[in-house]
């Protein structure tokens, strides 16, 4: 029989206090790189032995750009090279070069947006809180909307999107860029928060499900057999759901079986907030958190089976996320006022 000395639990325990210790490192670090990272990164957090072998003992998280205002929805252009995301308080999107670090602004007004993905033709997709609308950037420069209306009724404010290999454009609408005049415009939601798809061929939206409190961050499986999204609740109603949920997608046109896949909830630390997430290859869920404070806040990483796996430990909270670079192996986090980066040996499992 296993000692008590060493169950998971234990070693669990040992592992979160040694989060808490390192949190002042975190918050006092120097990421603008005069004063180096001892390697390994105490910031990259192993939980578990499947997390060893993402996990790089000579990379460091580093800053690549502050001065926003709350930064979302980063996506990787493979082709182009770069990064897109949105600021969404400035109500502009943000392009970062990777031949040479460059940041400059890629949409302005840009509605407001939030989530931003591509799809197979290499076009930006973006999701508008203050027009409450998701619309394509064509080629040619110009802008053809997806969606804005569910039966007649104006859409809440979508969130976040994703691209169904088929083509069909999956987004979620829990509404918060309708709930504030800071991420959109205020307004009256008029339609249940819920996830939907937009069929390719003739532009038709569905309610996919709506069996969640406010469905924000959505990702596939890596094979597109299952749909996770991530219910951020509220910060203002404790028992509102604070966890990530998964569906089985079937034929690639409906789910079933919805039911939690993760709850935020980390023992002596509290409940974070899922915002965006994204997959890996193997299958684990990478999700930027947040709203508990140092120790927590960052990136979450969770196995298939659900198990907490690994931490990224951020100084601000974490809104969004995206794998990019070259071999798709290069993590990019938006997180509170920054746009941070590292490398793993995970490799992203979508195109954007």
């Amino acid at each position: 029989m296993q000692s008590p000395a060493l169950t998971r639990r234990s070693l669990l325990s040992t592992a979160f206090t040694g989060v808490a210790a390192l949190s002042a490192q975190t918050q006092n670090r120097d990421y603008a790189g005069p004063n180096p990272v001892r390697y390994p990164d105490a910031d990259i957090i192993s939980l578990d032995k499947r997390f060893d072998k993402y996990r790089l003992g000579n990379t460091p998280i580093r800053r690549l750009h502050t001065g926003m205002l709350w930064p979302e929805g980063p996506a990787w252009h493979g082709g182009g090279r770069y990064l897109v995301w949105s600021d969404i308080p400035n109500d502009v999107q943000m392009r970062w070069l990777e031949e040479d670090g460059h940041v400059s602004i890629i949409h302005n007004p840009a509605g407001y947006s939030n989530g931003n993905t591509f799809d197979y033709q290499g076009r930006q997709l973006s999701a508008e809180h203050g027009n409450r609308r998701v619309v394509r950037y064509e080629h040619n420069g110009t802008i053809t909307v997806i969606a804005d209306k569910f039966n007649g009724k104006p859409l809440n404010a979508p969130n976040d999107l994703v691209v169904h290999p088929d083509g069909a454009i999956w987004f979620t609408d829990p509404g918060y860029g309708a709930m504030l005049e800071y991420e959109g415009n205020k307004g009256k939601l008029e339609i249940k928060e819920a996830v939907y798809s937009v069929d390719p061929q003739n532009g038709r939206i569905e309610k996919m499900t709506d069996e969640i409190y406010k469905p924000n961050g959505i990702c596939f499986s890596p094979d597109y057999k299952k749909l996770y999204v991530g219910d951020t609740g509220s910060t203002h109603i404790p028992e509102a759901p604070k966890n990530i949920k998964v569906w089985d997608v079937v034929d690639a046109k409906s789910l079933r079986g919805g039911k939690q896949y993760v709850s935020m909830a980390l023992a002596g630390k509290g409940a974070g907030i899922p915002d965006g997430i994204r997959a890996d290859t193997d299958g684990n869920i990478w999700v930027g958190s947040g709203w508990v404070g140092a120790g927590y806040d960052g990136v979450q990483v969770f196995s298939p089976e659900g198990d907490r796996i690994g931490q990224i430990l951020l100084p601000e909270i974490c809104s969004n996320l995206c794998f990019g670079g070259r071999k798709r192996n290069r993590l990019f986090m938006t997180a509170g006022q920054s746009l941070y980066t590292v490398y793993t040996e995970a490799r992203g499992a979508h195109i954007a």
